[in-house]
């Protein structure tokens, strides 16, 4: 196991090494850089503009930039940013906790909603409401996100005169309000992750549900409630655990819109202002974040396998 930790390891420095990369290029690619934004009203000289260039570290080549930013993020520095002069870490630390909470409560909300409606739709399949669960699904999945976190806004704050506390509260300032603020991006979140679980939380009970060993526990004279929770939904949670590592990168990737909707001042709003004022070592450096985070997380999925299924240990 220690060994295949080391090889995950090493392949996840190396797809880090190409992300970075290729948003470093990409973002060079775009018109306008950060001094043309800075100056642009100021009647600053064409002189003073690349002198400020020079300052940024922006009149070198692009591969000259990727080499001094990848030389000192190796050392852990990664730098300061382009309109504040704060440190990059320094700003990220203080906003990584909202978008990991913000995936957390998503993570959780949705295998609450996803899994049991599965099982109900497996145990119930060709029925009414198997059928009418799969319509729900279906249409979970077809709903951006950012469209339901519209909608919620709109209805609520016309139907029921409520809106999320304005001004984000950390939980550890005030749970209640912080809780309030989430919960809304979080259930947009949660929506299309959880109509995928109902998917393939379905697929796979029915077939485990088909299986030979499920007809021998039957014969022995088990409670149903044994044989679908103790024996067909276990074995069925390999392929649902890899669902949910799968669709971490589409949580991620939802916070940058849902952040921003719901201001709250987390890592997606962060690269999404950032990418407006071509801030490069902040968006870089997210970017490096976020890709880091969903391998990590890909990992733990991997390491739970044995502990969801024995037969995986065994190998």
């Amino acid at each position: 196991m220690i060994e295949y930790i080391v090889r995950r390891l090493i392949f996840g420095i190396f797809v880090l090494f190409i992300m970075t990369t290729f948003i470093f290029i990409i973002m060079r690619a775009v018109p306008g850089d950060v001094v043309t934004l800075q100056l642009a009203n100021s009647g600053a000289s064409a002189e003073q503009m690349e002198a400020l260039k020079a300052e940024m570290g922006l009149d070198k080549s692009v591969l000259g930039q990727l080499v001094d930013w990848g030389t000192n993020a190796i050392q852990g520095d990664l730098g300061k940013s382009l309109w504040s002069g704060h440190q990059v870490s320094q700003i990220i630390l203080e906003r990584l906790p909202v978008t990991i909470q913000l995936a957390i409560m998503s993570i959780i909300l949705a295998i609450i909603i996803g899994i049991p409606i599965g099982v109900i739709s497996a145990v119930k399949q060709n029925t009414f409401i198997d059928h009418f669960l799969k319509v729900i699904s279906i249409g979970g999945l077809s709903i951006p996100n950012f469209w339901l976190g519209l909608i919620l806004l709109t209805v609520l704050s016309l139907a029921l005169n409520w809106i999320p506390p304005l001004g984000y509260q950390s939980f550890a300032e005030n749970p209640i309000v912080n809780l309030q603020q989430m919960f809304l991006p979080a259930i947009c979140l949660a929506i299309t992750l959880s109509a995928s679980i109902v998917r393939m939380t379905r697929s796979a009970v029915l077939e485990v549900l088909h299986s030979e060993f499920i007809r021998t526990v039957r014969a022995k004279g088990a409670k149903e409630g044994i044989v679908i929770f103790k024996h067909a939904l276990r074995n069925s949670l390999v392929s649902v655990i890899t669902l949910i590592g799968l669709q971490v990168g589409y949580l991620l990737g939802g916070t940058v819109v849902l952040e921003s909707i719901f201001a709250l001042p987390g890592l997606g709003s962060l690269i999404f202002e950032s990418v407006l004022v071509r801030d490069y070592p902040i968006v870089q450096s997210t970017v490096l974040v976020f890709g880091a985070m969903f391998l990590l997380v890909n990992l733990i999925v991997d390491v739970m396998y044995g502990w969801v299924d024995p037969r995986i240990r065994a190998k």
